[in-house]
């Protein structure tokens, strides 16, 4: 049976890839009591690498807040698999950290990552709102625009 926030996803025409194994010599979730925090999630769709490049050399910003809005589901996907099945377990996203390969010049990550911001707020109304933090990287993982990393209170 499907949840409020399965229905709001649904809603707003949002659809979850499968949650991506890791790649290196780390775990997708951690829960410790009632934090739920998730590596970082870069732009992988069911296997598929997206929205490679970067910021400030040939992507836009509207590009980057495409790149972020899809690490935004990849984490909701991760969230939802280590809670075995419902993100309705989601009290409120604590805080996003978000990184952006960027040249030195670009300077606009908090509207890049705001893709991401803007998604968990859609999805979850005010539980949304959350502290943040959005910095550049000179490169991130196998070429990548963005990645983005959560933490969660859930019960």
């Amino acid at each position: 049976m499907a949840g409020r926030i399965e229905a709001r996803l649904r809603d707003l025409g949002l659809e979850l890839p499968q949650a991506a194994a890791p790649v290196a010599a780390y775990v997708p979730v951690v829960r410790t009591g009632n934090l739920l925090f998730t590596s970082g999630q870069i732009t992988l769709w069911n296997g598929e690498l997206r929205h490679l490049g970067k910021l400030g050399a040939g992507l836009t910003v509207e590009q980057g807040q495409e790149a972020a809005r899809l690490c935004a589901l990849n984490i909701l996907a991760q969230a939802k698999a280590a809670l075995d099945g419902d993100l309705d377990r989601v009290v409120r996203v604590v805080k996003l950290v978000g990184f952006v390969n960027s040249t030195p010049e670009f300077t606009d990550q908090p509207k890049v990552v705001n893709g991401a911001s803007e998604l968990m707020q859609a999805v979850f109304g005010d539980a949304g709102r959350h502290a943040r933090s959005a910095v550049s990287a000179g490169s991130l993982p196998l070429g990548v625009a963005v990645e983005v990393e959560a933490i969660f209170e859930v019960v």
